[in-house]
């Protein structure tokens, strides 16, 4: 599926994630603790930090700004990229990482400057997650013709690692570009949840 087949195929926006499901899902996560006892009010500060939580994760969420066009780590044409947020279980990275997921979409950034790479790659991964697409694959392009090399490359890796719903990436197998394309995982959207859920109770005892 290309960015245009995901623009036609748009569905109506899903509710906020339910991070405490996402957490079970993957199974090495640490429970979170409850922030009150039900039938007690919680306290001021959790109901501050709470809000302060929500107001970043909205923020996040609407304004492309806030992903960084500051300094980057320049990386070399030819490296590997690999990234995976604490949480992600090993055998799900290493599937990504192999290959072994199939990739539903695809959106190609080789070439573009980086201002115009930035809006793309945001409407890309905000239309992937109202589809609910999960694995997807990005072509950057080595850099090897950039000044500095590998600009767009870096900048890609640097965003998608701060784009809050991106678990896990990682350079592509040989065969889908190697060194110039990422495997990217995106996190579960809310109705993937409630099916998760569900199936989860229906195995219940």
């Amino acid at each position: 599926m290309t960015f245009a087949d995901l623009l036609a195929a748009r569905p109506e926006p899903r509710d906020a994630d339910d991070l405490a499901l996402f957490q079970a899902e993957l199974g090495d996560v640490r429970p979170l603790t409850q922030d009150h006892i039900p039938g007690v009010r919680p306290s001021t500060d959790a109901e501050a930090k709470k809000a302060r939580r929500a107001a970043a994760e909205q923020e996040s969420d609407l304004d492309p700004d806030f992903l960084s066009m500051e300094a980057v780590t320049l990386l070399d044409p030819h490296d590997l990229i690999s990234f995976r947020r604490p949480g992600v279980q090993e055998g799900v990275f290493r599937k990504l990482r192999l290959g072994e997921y199939a990739l539903q979409a695809t959106l190609d950034l080789q070439g573009q400057r980086l201002h115009q790479a930035k809006t793309q790659l945001v409407a890309f991964l905000r239309e992937c997650q109202r589809c609910e697409i999960r694995t997807v694959l990005i072509r950057h392009g080595k850099g090897l013709q950039s000044n500095p090399p590998a600009l767009l490359k870096s900048y890609v890796s640097q965003w998608l690692q701060q784009w809050p719903d991106v678990l896990a990436l990682h350079s592509a197998r040989y065969e889908e570009g190697g060194s110039s394309a990422l495997y990217v995982l995106l996190r579960k959207g809310q109705q993937q949840k409630i099916e998760t859920r569900e199936r989860i109770w229906r195995h219940q005892p």
